[in-house]
């Protein structure tokens, strides 16, 4: 399959939690910061995802969690470019025209033909709109490699997404960065979510993992990173 060669990048708590609970209202962003213990060391994930792949993919959901939609002042401009599926649409247009000017190219992945990115395609350069009758993962990452270059992604997304993208065995490479923390609640999204298997049958969907790298952090983190075995 000719695609980037994808690294599922994340921060989560020891159990496996992404996120503080289940609600949008509820970010680990703006949650963990808070925590006694947690806090001190919560900048080492941020600076080691500086170090990743200049393309990152997101979803418009995770970016109005983060208050791109609310933001008014003028961003610095990161040498990043940001894949974004966004249907609803959860991203506004205020949302659209602050990434825009953040990221140095903006590909707008969507199944809504009204979404409002079309409003500013004039009127920003570095905004690609890729349009899908359906989301089909597999041809999105065929086309992000073929029409636009990308040849490394990092993966960024909910757990429903992770979820899809582990199914579809598009994930290369994992890199985890792991929190002194646990959150608990059976609701609250985990690093991979989505559909379970159900049957023996289905145990091909698994997928092993091969440990490259076990770092010890400050502040009682911990990095880890695996290839995926194909």
């Amino acid at each position: 399959m000719n695609k980037p060669i994808t690294t599922l990048f994340m921060l989560e708590s020891l159990d496996g939690k992404i996120n503080s609970g289940n609600s949008d209202a509820l970010d680990a962003d703006k949650d963990w910061c808070q925590i006694d213990g947690v806090k001190e060391g919560l900048q080492q994930y941020y600076d080691i995802g500086q170090t990743t792949d200049l393309f990152s993919l997101n979803t418009g959901r995770v970016m109005a969690k983060i208050g791109v939609n609310e933001r008014k002042e003028k961003p610095n401009k990161s040498p990043c470019s940001f894949i974004i599926i966004d249907n609803r649409p959860h991203l506004n247009e205020n949302g659209i025209d602050y990434l825009c000017q953040w990221v140095n190219t903006l590909y707008l992945v969507t199944t809504n033909k009204n979404h409002v990115a079309y409003k500013l395609k004039e009127k920003y350069q570095n905004l690609t709109i890729l349009e899908y009758d359906k989301l089909d993962l597999k041809l999105l990452l065929e086309d992000l490699k073929e029409k636009y270059n990308v040849d490394y992604l990092t993966i960024q997304s909910g757990g429903n997404l992770n979820g899809l993208f582990l199914r579809k065995n598009l994930i290369d490479y994992v890199n985890i960065v792991i929190a002194p923390l646990l959150v608990g609640g059976k609701d609250t999204s985990t690093l991979i979510d989505g559909d379970s298997i159900t049957t023996t049958m289905e145990l091909n969907q698994l997928r092993a993992l091969e440990l490259l790298e076990c770092n010890k952090l400050d502040d009682s983190y911990i990095q880890l990173k695996y290839r995926v075995i194909k």
